[in-house]
């Protein structure tokens, strides 16, 4: 069994991906909560969102979130009436978010809500959050300190980030189906997809216990190519962390708990150093331009987990 650490666009690719060449009992996308707000009095949870519809088929292909053929009534009446229109929510996506609030004010886990919802839109993989605690990630920024989504999308990233914090995660737990995956004597390997590891990532890995029970046996693939982020603010919020942009400094925020890194082909002259700190670089063409792609990349990091375990 396979656990893949997901959030954003770019997990979301590599877990649709991995859900075409491993069947529905081998694999277990854990996907980043930390980005959950209340927005309009519903509870909702973006990249569970878009991991969820990526695999099922009905994710815009434009954004990579969103459905596709969404429509925005909703919206459109809600800005006419003056209400806060900054988040976008199209009419079926509206209808995701109050099934899940409705359902949680009901009394179920997040988890449970999943589970359900990803069957009813026929995603036969387990997507699971890594918590059902609430862990909220703040940016810290020279504007004062913000909520994810708010510095995302009302603020289009602009404000300087100063530091990140995944404020709940040292009392929260991992999902029970989080947990049973890294407990489980079947477990083959840990991927890391190439999601934002300040805002992906590290949310899951702020969980307590989840970071130990991976130890140093993970496989990351970096969402840095060539300086660049492929999507999302990573390369403009290591910046203005003070660390520059590189697949090499990827692996330095990685070292401790990946064995390998998988880098795009455009970064070959990083390998060395990335070895040097006793990471194995695995050089693959890590753009996901289309379906194929996905599962090409899919194939080469189950190759790597594969020989990690070896």
């Amino acid at each position: 069994m396979i656990l893949a650490l997901a959030g954003g666009v770019g997990g979301a690719k590599l877990a649709a991906g991995l859900a075409r060449v491993l069947p529905p009992e081998d694999l277990v996308i854990a996907v980043n909560t930390g980005d959950d707000f209340e927005h309009l009095g519903l509870h909702v949870s973006p990249d569970l969102d878009t991991v969820m519809y990526t695999l099922a088929g009905i994710a815009n292909p434009e954004t990579g979130w969103g459905q596709a053929d969404e429509t925005w009534s909703f919206m459109g009446a809600l800005s006419r009436l003056g209400g806060p229109d900054w988040f976008k929510l199209g009419d079926r996506d509206l209808a995701t978010n109050v099934e899940r609030t409705r359902r949680l004010r009901g009394g179920e886990t997040l988890s449970e809500v999943t589970r359900d919802l990803c069957a009813r839109l026929g995603v036969r993989h387990a997507v699971v959050p890594m918590s059902d605690d609430p862990v909220r990630t703040v940016v810290h920024t020279d504007r004062g300190e913000l909520e994810f989504q708010h510095y995302f999308v009302r603020e289009r990233c602009e404000p300087r980030v100063e530091r990140l914090e995944y404020r709940g995660a040292e009392s929260a737990h991992p999902s029970a189906a989080l947990r049973e995956a890294l407990r489980g004597s079947d477990l083959a390997g840990v991927l890391f997809c190439p999601s934002n590891p300040y805002l992906s990532i590290a949310p899951i890995l702020a969980v307590p216990c989840v970071r130990e029970a991976i130890g140093d046996r993970a496989v990351a693939v970096s969402p840095i190519i060539a300086g660049r982020a492929v999507k999302g603010p990573a390369a403009k919020i290591m910046d203005e962390l003070g660390i520059a942009p590189s697949a090499l400094e990827i692996a330095r925020y990685y070292r401790g708990t990946v064995r390998a890194l998988v880098i795009d082909r455009a970064d070959a002259a990083l390998a060395a150093p990335i070895e040097a700190l006793g990471i194995r670089p695995v050089l693959e063409d890590t753009l996901m331009a289309g379906d194929s792609d996905r599962q090409r990349l899919a194939r080469a990091c189950l190759a790597v987990l594969e020989q990690v375990r070896a």
